[in-house]
């Protein structure tokens, strides 16, 4: 199922490409922000009654209007039309309607580290249970991104991004 923040994220990221297509420059700070907001999504749809992933979306639901603002007003030197169309899509998953899909389950969004935080990449030798890195992740205050089933994306403060990968130790280790 597709949260409306998720489609207009989705309609805002489509709308980011198609302006950096068309030349326009686009404020410094939107990508990463982007790619925070695609994690508080996907972090509040696996465990939508947790307090803070409901803080968390309300956030990133908030900073997605505050970018709409502005990437609309780069659109209006495209023209009305083109503004238009945008506005409709954004209006279509209002609605409830998906108009557009992800290209796959597991996100490969967060490709920027967020500002002031730290990435740790690991791959693993066996594929793992997602909950248990959620858990250590989540505990630690860290961003997680699953790039496939063996590879895994962390972004936090360094110390807390240390501390989480030391408690990951044990997936490395083999049977």
């Amino acid at each position: 199922m597709s949260l409306p923040s998720e489609q207009n994220w989705l309609i805002l990221n489509n709308l980011l490409k198609d302006l950096t297509q068309k030349g326009y420059t686009i404020p410094e700070g939107i990508n990463p922000e982007m790619g925070i907001i695609r994690s508080s999504i996907s972090s509040y749809k696996r465990d939508p009654s947790h307090p803070d992933l409901i803080n968390g979306l309300a956030k990133a639901e908030m900073s997605l209007n505050t970018i709409q603002g502005t990437l609309l007003s780069i659109a209006e030197e495209e023209g009305d039309e083109y503004v238009d169309h945008w506005l409709d899509l954004l209006k279509q998953a209002m609605q409830g309607k998906e108009v557009f899909q992800f290209a796959d389950s597991r996100s490969k969004f967060l490709v920027n580290t967020p500002p002031g935080l730290t990435t740790g990449r690991i791959n693993l030798r066996v594929p793992l249970a997602e909950e248990r890195v959620q858990e250590i992740a989540e505990w630690n205050g860290l961003i997680i991104e699953f790039d496939d089933d063996v590879t895994v994306q962390l972004h936090g403060d360094k110390k807390d991004l240390q501390v989480g990968l030391k408690e990951m130790g044990s997936f490395f280790l083999e049977d």
